[in-house]
């Protein structure tokens, strides 16, 4: 059994396990956030579902059905002129998820309305979980995910312009529709659905990256190697205005090693030049290993 768990395909089978859990629940959620919090308030959604809400209200269509029909020919054009096999039939098992579970969702599932900053908040919130568990799995949502990203290989646009764009001319004929102030709402979900999915995306921020500048450099790396326990980085630097050459030091600490870490450098050197910033995932010695991370 211990050789099986260190055979290579093993942990690719794990690892796809894995992927394939995180792009279920999160087309799960994806989809529970619709008969919740989006369609019941009119609150449309950007890309092809905002089209299956919006053919919704003015035929009656199910949601989750028009999504589905919808995303069939652009994955078949993400397979075609895409390329990853693999990344579009993850692609297909979240499409189908999420649609299937849209529809299935609706029926058991009670509306929450009222104060329009609860629902887009949570709306939100549930948008940017769902979104940022399927890409963690390395699979995507479909729809217009796809458009952007073949339009921005044949354009000399970004994929962030283009996909602006599609979902700017799907908000403004909701618009139409629905009225002004619920695509104002939208844009509000999709705000906080950005944020959420940096957050999914990149962790919590739990550990500090600092630049350290010192004439008494090699105080300071030994200083930190004792009594930190952190490995230090000497990167070579020059300094612009003096081209004077000194190495430069880069450490990575968890949060509450910051202001030790601080203190030593003040202890040494009260001169140094430091820089800390945020470090949202770390992998490697010392933090998560990067065979495990997800």
């Amino acid at each position: 059994m211990k050789k099986l768990k260190q055979h290579p395909k093993f942990g690719a089978f794990i690892r796809g396990l894995y992927d394939y859990a995180l792009i279920f629940i999160g087309s799960v959620i994806l989809a529970a956030n619709v008969p919740l919090f989006l369609e019941p308030n009119r609150v449309v959604s950007t890309g092809v579902t905002g089209i299956g809400m919006l053919a919704y209200y003015l035929w009656g269509w199910p949601i989750g059905l028009v999504t589905l029909l919808l995303n069939i020919p652009l994955l078949l054009a993400g397979i075609r002129w895409g390329g990853g096999l693999r990344f579009f039939v993850r692609t297909i098992f979240a499409v189908v998820v999420m649609t299937v579970s849209i529809d299935v969702l609706s029926r058991y599932l009670s509306p929450v309305g009222g104060d329009p900053l609860l629902y887009t908040l949570f709306g939100g919130l549930l948008d940017g979980i769902g979104i940022g568990l399927v890409l963690r799995g390395r699979g995507t949502t479909g729809g217009t995910d796809i458009a952007a990203q073949l339009l921005a290989r044949h354009r000399s646009m970004s994929f962030g312009q283009v996909l602006i764009g599609i979902n700017g001319a799907i908000l403004f004929g909701a618009a139409a529709v629905v009225g002004v102030v619920p695509v104002l709402y939208a844009l509000v979900v999709n705000f906080v659905s950005g944020r959420v999915v940096d957050f999914v995306q990149e962790g919590v921020g739990y550990a500090r990256s600092a630049v350290i500048i010192s004439d008494r450099h090699v105080a300071v790396r030994q200083a930190i190697l004792e009594k930190l326990g952190r490995g230090v980085t000497q990167l070579e630097a020059r300094g612009g205005y003096t081209e004077t050459a000194r190495p430069a030091l880069y450490v990575v600490v968890y949060r509450t090693q910051v202001t030790q870490l601080k203190n030593i450098i003040a202890e040494i050197d009260p001169h140094a030049f430091v820089v800390v910033s945020e470090a949202h995932e770390v992998l490697g010695e010392g933090f998560r290993p990067a065979t495990g991370a997800i």
